[in-house]
């Protein structure tokens, strides 16, 4: 079974798919739409054409494990993509995986001004390879 894990942001929601087996990250990638209800419809449709059967979105949480106004409208997108797609949508705290994504993109010498493209995309791998990990 695929696996999709979400990095939801008000802009650019990057999108991570694992292989078939539901083991590795096999595509990532990041897409750019402003309004809720399109995204979830692009993202039901990224689903229904590679067979996911299963959804992580991660839940922005701040580091003493309270909730902000993030938190809330990541709630409200989960309850959006499960009408869109019908399918189990489980969220996921996701600490630090943006931080964790410049920081990798800094390291491979990617310069600040160029991570925007792909920090969220990355930062979607960050989320399904823990996710993965989770369900070993």
């Amino acid at each position: 079974m695929r696996i999709l894990a979400i990095d939801y942001g008000d802009r650019r929601t990057g999108l991570a798919f694992s292989d078939a087996g539901g083991v590795l990250c096999g595509e990532a990638f990041t897409v750019e739409e402003w309004d809720p209800a399109r995204l979830a419809e692009r993202i039901a449709a990224e689903c229904r054409a590679r067979e996911v059967g299963l959804i992580f979105l991660g839940l922005p949480k701040n580091m003493d494990g309270s909730e902000g106004p993030r938190a809330e409208k990541s709630r409200a997108f989960a309850e959006e993509l499960r009408g869109a797609t019908g399918l189990e949508v489980r969220l996921w705290d996701e600490r630090r995986s943006s931080v964790e994504a410049h920081a990798i993109l800094s390291a491979n010498g990617k310069r600040e001004k160029k991570h925007k493209k792909s920090v969220d995309a990355l930062a979607a791998a960050l989320i399904l390879e823990s996710c993965l990990g989770s369900l070993k």
